[in-house]
């Protein structure tokens, strides 16, 4: 498979969901192989607490204990991952919905025992991905990752992982032409909140060591630097505007480009 292009949806740009539906079936239409990643943290935290569970964060990350992780199995690969899959389908796309468990697609452990059934992502295994893209489907993938390396006994065999490096890891995997975060911000912003429209990804590091990239921007550029080593065109835009998907694979418009040095 050549020229897919991986999109990240992220959970606070979902409601202008439809419109990057809309975006997804065009472009699939048009023969681009898509792979979309997407997360959905705002609706987890709203089914924690109708189930009455605390949402505890530790330096920005979800602390996942085991009831945690029950609810967000369901929310992420059940009902979040469905619903988008089901608007893919309804609108005249084909996707398929799956998680980071099915076909052991996202192999991941856990680096930090304080938060919990958190993974961290380590290995793609792409076979299920390429399976799917060269039958004309969209993988839809959600977060919730295997848990398989250096798992503890009776640990349970799931994790949830954050859904920014899995975008990155499988577009390394995919050798992806183009990497996509549909953010809730215009872009990366310089220290006097301008955005930067072209960064090199030198300087990018530099803006994260500085703290001038800070909070949850932190693992999209990561992402972005490691599937940009690997080749692939990496942009960070607004996914909150109308038809930005499409406006982004069609022309470029707005949001940041980060390049080689």
């Amino acid at each position: 498979m050549e020229n897919i292009t991986v999109i990240k949806m992220g959970g606070s740009t979902f409601g202008s969901r439809d419109t990057t539906i809309e975006d997804i079936v065009a472009l699939q239409k048009k023969k681009h192989p898509l792979v979309v990643v997407h997360g959905g943290g705002s609706t987890l935290t709203a089914w924690l607490q109708r189930q009455g569970i605390a949402t505890r964060f530790e330096r920005g990350q979800r602390v996942t204990d085991f009831p945690s992780l029950e609810v967000a199995t369901a929310v992420l690969a059940g009902l979040v991952n469905k619903e988008i899959t089901a608007a893919i389908n309804i609108r005249g796309g084909r996707a398929v919905g799956i998680s980071g468990v099915d076909g052991a697609l996202v192999e991941s452990r856990v680096k930090n025992k304080d938060l919990g059934y958190v993974g961290s992502a380590e290995k793609v295994n792409k076979e299920i991905l390429e399976t799917l893209l060269k039958a004309d489907f969209i993988p839809v993938v959600s977060p919730i990752s295997l848990y398989s390396l250096a798992r503890e006994e009776g640990a349970p065999g799931i994790v949830n992982a954050n859904a920014d490096p899995i975008a990155g890891e499988i577009a390394v995997a995919l050798k992806a032409e183009k990497l996509v975060f549909m953010t809730d911000v215009e872009g990366i912003k310089d220290k006097s909140g301008n955005i930067i429209s072209r960064i090199t990804g030198k300087e990018a590091e530099t803006l994260i060591e500085s703290g001038v990239v800070a909070g949850g921007m932190i693992p999209k550029v990561t992402a972005c630097l490691k599937a940009l080593n690997a080749g692939a065109i990496t942009r960070i835009i607004d996914g909150r505007k109308s038809h930005a998907l499409l406006k982004e694979v069609e022309r470029g418009d707005g949001g940041t480009t980060i390049v080689k040095d």
